[in-house]
């Protein structure tokens, strides 16, 4: 029986044994989850909201099996997300002024009364001013996948203002499901 280490030279005519980087081991394992458990994220408030967002889309996909019970999950679901609202105002101004004025004045009094005047005025003027106050909604979610040893396997994340037809929090929630099926089918071109 021949045992090689990492130091050892592949023997003569045998083929070395191919290096496998980090990536292409968390990339196997990533292979391996069928069952996810999610558990709670730190944040504000919303997190709790953010969470079950996951779990919705997570489920959705029909490739894992969500469970509740940490102890017989493949791997955890961890991190943090924040659902924020808040109002941006944007104040602008603008003014043009023109003013001018030429005065000459002469005058005497006494015995020859002379008098003299001469006087020119003007002016101009425009302003205009506006203050918008917008109404923002931004979320925003960092997330990792590890293994039962706390391993990580996973990690992403992910920022949203919304969409058209949907809210900033289910937008996160998408984009962490989406990174993490393309990531699961570039194990699995990788990896053939």
């Amino acid at each position: 029986m021949l045992l090689l280490t990492a130091e050892d030279p592949a023997p003569r005519g045998a083929a070395a044994a191919p290096k496998i980087t980090i990536e292409e081991q968390n990339l196997g394992q990533l292979l391996r989850v069928r069952k996810i458990f999610v558990d709670r994220l730190t944040g504000g408030d919303t997190a709790a909201q953010i969470r079950d967002m996951i779990l919705s889309s997570l489920a959705g996909t029909h490739k894992f099996v969500i469970t509740e019970n940490p102890e017989g999950a493949d791997a955890t679901l961890r991190g943090s997300a924040e659902d924020l609202v808040f109002t941006e105002v944007h104040n602008t101004s603008d003014s043009v002024n023109v003013r001018g004025n030429v005065g000459r004045g002469r005058g005497t009094s006494g015995v020859r009364d002379t008098r003299q005047g001469f006087s020119l005025g003007g002016g101009a003027g425009e302003s205009e001013s506006s203050r918008i106050d917008e109404r923002k909604h931004e979320a925003a979610a960092a997330v990792r996948l590890v293994n039962k040893e706390g391993e990580l396997i996973w990690a992403t994340t992910q920022e949203s203002n919304g969409g058209k037809f949907r809210g900033s929090s289910a937008d996160v929630a998408d984009k962490i499901t989406r990174r993490l099926l393309e990531d699961l089918d570039r194990a699995q071109r990788m990896l053939k």
